[in-house]
């Protein structure tokens, strides 16, 4: 469904992405894990061009496009069967969260609002804030915050969602309460690639387990067969530091 070979970033001298090649399969759960600044958020932010890559391809559908000469129009057309779920939720604050799920659909989807209010409540109900319509992100927890979030991103029916370490930013006991819609969604078969800290996440809801250092992947798998029978000495060191995460 998604492939990414030889995807290159650098921020100058850095060099944040050193040739990464990726494959999602439709219905995949792929999580990406490693230490901090290992190139995990840049490569999810290059692949839904947030950020643009010095160089690599990428194939979606069986189209394939260059990172370094894709159009603003292929990204507005491959960005349609995306979605993205941020650290920090993005919510517009002046807007509701029921405005908030909408706002894309009328406006960047040319949908009726009566419709896209539609389909805004199921998005909502779906993550479990059928009571929270009206209320705006200030009187929203974080984690209802982000479940909004996610309701704005299966509201356009994506192929796949990119999350970008969504409960970094939450106590343990709001994380658990998104971590559950995560695991619904995967249930129900969503495509996701997740950069995530979350060990226990990453073992028991995703397939995929890739792990990144310094720009390059280190080593990737099956869940089960990374954690339980790793192959490279730094990643067993990795899952020895973090071991207290998985328990």
């Amino acid at each position: 469904m998604l492939q990414i070979l030889d995807i290159k970033k650098s921020f100058g001298e850095l060099h944040v992405l050193r040739g990464v090649d990726l494959d999602v399969e439709q219905g995949d759960v792929v999580a990406i894990i490693g230490p901090s600044g290992s190139g995990k958020t840049t490569l999810l932010r290059c692949i839904n061009f947030l950020e643009k890559a010095d160089s690599g391809t990428l194939i979606f559908d069986n189209e394939k496009f260059e990172f370094d000469k894709i159009t603003k129009k292929e990204i507005a057309r491959l960005r349609r069967k995306t979605a993205f779920v941020f650290q920090n939720y993005n919510l517009f604050l002046n807007k509701t969260a029921l405005q908030n799920v909408t706002e894309g659909l009328i406006v960047a989807r040319k949908m009726h609002k009566a419709e896209a209010v539609e389909i805004g409540k199921k998005a909502l109900d779906k993550v479990g804030l059928s009571d929270r319509y009206d209320y705006y992100p200030s009187q929203l927890s974080g984690g209802q915050q982000q479940r909004v979030a996610i309701a704005r991103a299966i509201a356009t029916n994506p192929e796949i969602i990119f999350f970008d370490e969504p409960t970094s930013a939450l106590d343990p006991e709001l994380t658990g309460e998104v971590l559950s819609v995560m695991r619904d969604l995967a249930n129900e078969g969503m495509t996701m690639l997740v950069v995530t800290h979350e060990m226990g996440f990453a073992r028991t809801v995703s397939n995929k387990v890739i792990f990144m250092e310094d720009g390059v992947i280190v080593e990737q798998g099956s869940s089960k067969e990374f954690f339980e029978n790793p192959k490279e000495e730094r990643t067993k060191a990795f899952l020895r530091t973090i071991q207290g995460d998985m328990d």
